[in-house]
C-alpha cells in the first residue's frame, strides 16, 4: 500500500497525459484518414468566406489542427516530446476557439474545455512527476 501512496502522483501525471493524447490521437486520425482534410475545409470554407477570412486561413489551420492532433496525440500516448506537444496542442486549441469564435460566437466548449483543463494540468505539474514516459527513459538529466 505504501508504493501506491508513494507514486499515485506520477500514475495520475500518466493516466491524464494518456488520456488527453488519445482524445486528440483519435480526434486527428478521424480527421486526417477517416473525413480527411479536404472535406474538413469544405465543412468551414463556405460560412468563413462569407465572413471574409481568406480560404488560404482556412487551409492552413484545417492542415494545422488535423495533423497536429494526431502528430500531438501520438507522442503524448507515448510520452515523447511531451511538453513540445503540449505547447502545439495549446495553440491547435486557440486556433479551433478563434475559428469556431469566428464561425459561431457563441460555440459549446464542452469538447474543447476538458482538453484545456488536462493541458494546464500536464504543463503545471511538476517535472518529475511525469516520469512515466519515454522523454524520461531517452533524455533523463
Amino acid at each position: 500500500m505504501e508504493a501506491i501512496t508513494q507514486y499515485h502522483y506520477i500514475a495520475a501525471a500518466c493516466i491524464a497525459r494518456v488520456f488527453l493524447g488519445c482524445l486528440f490521437f483519435f480526434q486527428g486520425y478521424d480527421a486526417v484518414f477517416k473525413v480527411r482534410v479536404e472535406n474538413v475545409i469544405e465543412v468551414f470554407e463556405e460560412d468563413f468566406a462569407q465572413k471574409g477570412i481568406p480560404r488560404f486561413l482556412t487551409v492552413c489551420a484545417s492542415w494545422f489542427t488535423s495533423y497536429t492532433e494526431l502528430i500531438g496525440g501520438f507522442l503524448l500516448i507515448m510520452g515523447l516530446f511531451e511538453y513540445a506537444a503540449l505547447y502545439l496542442l495549446g495553440i491547435n486549441l486557440i486556433v479551433a476557439a478563434i475559428g469556431f469564435g469566428i464561425n459561431t460566437p457563441v460555440w459549446d466548449t464542452r469538447f474543447v474545455f476538458p482538453r484545456l483543463i488536462l493541458i494546464l494540468l500536464l504543463l503545471l505539474i511538476p517535472h518529475d512527476w511525469n516520469s512515466l514516459s519515454l522523454d524520461q527513459l531517452f533524455f533523463k538529466p
